[in-house]
């Protein structure tokens, strides 16, 4: 009997063990290790390797059947830089502007101004102040963008397009150009597909877009960035095709005529955003998600709708902005280190009832943004916990670097991300202590900003897939799942 009881006492616990293991979450380890030699390799890799030829290479397999292949902007372009710090500060130049741009759309909205209609005569009004948010991490100069493989027209003629999930309107270069930029891919050509279809000017399609003229009953659109860039032609709808061969029709879509820029490379752009032109909300998708896999890695991976978020993920709220529909904000409230809750001001990651603050998740904006004092506490805690690692100075907007020169690995204090429901995301070494250049230099890859708009940016997302469940207003965030 006593063994019995013993026997059944063992298997007891065990049961509760796993039980207790599937319900609570595992405690966040205090560091995190980063390998300082893998990533310089890198660095070295992405400027003298050659151009790969092999765009299209085996990756997982999609969970759905609506999935393009996505590549980092390396794969598709490779940079023509000296060094890879002349690169990074090329990176981080353009990337400060678009961080610029996303809130010079959200203060033009949050003041009810709305975009200025074209002039009588026809010609186009650019603004310097463009309500759409900018493509710019996207230049020749190789900045880590992300490009998906979309087929367009029927048949399909494949191009690589820009992923943006701070755009709504998706746009592609076309036939004939009155001016248009480098791209990979050869130029689109309506003429060749039987799925092209102009717009006229009653449609709703065309009376959604913020910047629009009607001639000889034609929508034409206009959408201009932050940075001078713009696309300018037809309003048309046409067929996308996935890379299975699935494919969705009547997709509206800029057929750009005049585009000029710093696109370089792409053939368009896909805009994920959450507004009623981005490409999910006319595919009608209850989810989509996606993986950035390193900006200097030639892999791919894969952007997928209706594919659901993955049982392990961590999950967090979305907010919605009444004054601006675009951007998908994060119910962030905290910051840790170490495991540690950081002590920051509630509003400074707050969306507030204006439409101002708040923090977004943006594929285009590569380093994350926080207003100033949660950066500071940030920036000093993680500062605390290296005073052993011998630093080094700045470089461009980062404030605090080290020079790994000499080792091989490092452990440096875990940073996690803490949401509203009480999950916590902790981020990868590699994803927030980062090389500027090949002789082993690594800065903290977090960014003070005297916006009011906290980002978090695609160097913090890499390697995980984040999924939005625009259904349940959820994102989740599945490390190493590309």
């Amino acid at each position: 009997m006593a063994e019995r009881v013993s026997i059944f006492s063992v298997l007891f616990a065990l049961c509760f063990s796993v039980a207790l293991s599937r319900t609570l979450p595992p405690q966040t380890p205090r560091t995190a290790t980063l390998d300082v030699s893998a990533s310089i390799q890198k660095t070295l890799e992405v400027l003298f390797s050659p151009e790969s030829t092999q765009l299209d290479q085996a990756f997982s397999p999609p969970s759905s059947s609506l999935s393009f292949r996505l590549h980092s902007r390396s794969t598709v372009h490779r940079a023509q830089h000296r060094d890879y710090k002349s690169l990074t500060l090329a990176r981080l130049g353009r990337d400060a502007a678009r961080a610029k741009s996303l809130q010079a759309r959200l203060d033009l909205a949050i003041n009810g101004i709305a975009a200025t209609d074209l002039e009588p005569d026809g010609d186009m009004v650019f603004e310097e102040e463009a309500l759409r948010a900018p493509v710019i991490s996207g230049t020749s100069q190789g900045s880590g963008e992300y490009f998906s493989r979309v087929g367009i027209g029927r048949p399909p003629s494949q191009a690589y397009m820009v992923l943006d999930t701070g755009s709504d309107v998706n746009w592609v270069q076309c036939a004939p150009c009155a001016d248009c930029y480098q791209q990979t891919d050869p130029i689109y050509e309506p003429s060749s597909s039987t799925s092209f279809s102009p717009l006229t000017c009653e449609t709703k399609q065309c009376k959604s877009l913020d910047v629009s003229m009607c001639r000889n009953n034609t929508c034409l659109y206009e959408v201009s960035y932050g940075d001078g860039s713009y696309t300018v032609g037809d309003f048309v709808t046409e067929t996308v095709t996935f890379a299975d061969s699935a494919s969705v029709s009547d997709i509206a879509i800029g057929c750009g005529h005049n585009n000029e820029g710093l696109f370089v490379g792409a053939a368009g752009l896909i805009g994920l955003g959450a507004g009623a032109l981005s490409f999910p909300s006319q595919i009608n998708a209850s989810s989509f998600s996606y993986c950035l896999v390193d900006r200097d890695s030639d892999n791919s991976s894969t952007l997928e709708f209706n594919s659901g978020t993955p049982y392990e993920a961590v999950t967090a709220p979305l907010i919605r902005n009444s004054k601006l529909d675009t951007f998908y904000y994060i119910d962030l409230t905290g910051l840790s280190v170490s495991g540690e809750l950081l002590s920051i001001p509630p509003s400074s990651l707050r969306l507030d009832g204006t439409g101002d603050g708040g923090v977004i998740v943006d594929s285009g904006t590569a380093v994350t943004r926080l207003q100033s004092k949660a950066y500071a506490s940030l920036r000093d805690a993680f500062a605390n916990g290296t005073k052993s690692l011998p630093s080094a100075s700045g470089v461009a907007l980062f404030d605090t670097c080290f020079d790994l020169s000499s080792m091989k690995s490092v452990e440096v204090p875990t940073v996690s991300l803490r949401f509203s429901n009480g999950k916590e995301l902790a981020l990868p070494a590699k994803n927030y202590v980062i090389p500027v250049d090949s002789n082993g230099t690594f800065c903290f890859a977090f960014a003070p900003t005297e916006s009011s708009l906290s980002i978090i940016g695609n160097v913090q997302q890499q390697g995980t897939r984040v999924s939005f469940d625009l259904a349940k207003s959820t994102v989740g965030f599945s490390p190493n799942s590309c």
